[in-house]
């Protein structure tokens, strides 16, 4: 079973650089990860000119382009609804973790990446499935766990417990 948990916070908090953290840290501790990324909804990874942006112009509701390195499955929704998580984890192969930056909305546990200087307010409370925060000063009165949002392996090794991952190839025991 694929386990997911997601990073959230203000725009110029760090979620990014704390994935690309995390990732590694994960890694090291013998967890498969994988990720999700929500976008912007003008977001595209295809360029005019290319032969793929050609067949969506052209109407294809799906293009997959694929050399030996990787390949890409670009899906057009041609006016119907954006897919909830579960719909876009369905079709991800099967790894240990899913840490999912975006999908605010949806509920699964969270860690809130914090960031005083960004000015903006916690979304703890408001956000009931988060359940800890990374932050880069203290957080008073804080009724959840706080840890150093530089400490990736502290990140990784929360988020391993959290999930119930200490069992998977030994990660616990590294």
């Amino acid at each position: 079973m694929t386990r997911i948990f997601g990073l959230a916070g203000w725009s110029g908090s760090g979620k990014t650089t704390l994935v690309t953290r995390l990732v590694p840290a994960l890694l090291r501790k013998g967890v498969s990860v994988s990720t999700v990324k929500h976008a912007h909804h003008e977001f595209d990874i295809d360029q005019p000119g290319k032969d793929s942006y050609r067949h969506r112009e052209a109407g294809a509701r799906e293009v997959l382009i694929s050399s030996s390195a990787r390949w890409a499955l670009m899906h057009e929704h041609r006016g119907g609804e954006e897919p909830k998580l579960a719909d876009l984890l369905a079709h991800m192969s099967p790894v240990d973790l899913v840490i999912v930056e975006g999908f605010k909305r949806e509920s699964f546990p969270k860690l809130e990446v914090y960031r005083a200087s960004v000015g903006k307010p916690l979304l703890y409370p408001d956000d009931p499935d988060i359940v800890a925060l990374a932050s880069d000063a203290p957080v008073p009165r804080l009724p959840l766990p706080l840890l150093p949002l530089a400490d990736p392996d502290r990140i990784a090794a929360f988020i391993i417990e959290h999930c119930g991952l200490e069992a998977v190839h030994g990660a616990a025991k590294r």
